[in-house]
């Protein structure tokens, strides 16, 4: 979604400073996905780490 929105706004402006101010955007939200991701299985894991004892 964002990478239509940064595409369309660099064709119909020709800035290509929006369009990598949205791809920033785009992979920090990327990145936070990631993060949240490593969280949740490390909880998971210890989680389990606990049960086994």
């Amino acid at each position: 979604m964002i990478k239509k929105i940064a595409w369309d706004t660099f064709k119909n402006t020709g800035d290509i400073n929006s369009f990598l101010e949205y791809k920033q955007i785009e992979n920090i939200e990327n990145n936070l996905k990631k993060d949240i991701n490593n969280d949740v299985n490390i909880k998971i894991n210890n989680e389990i780490n606990e049960v086994e004892k």
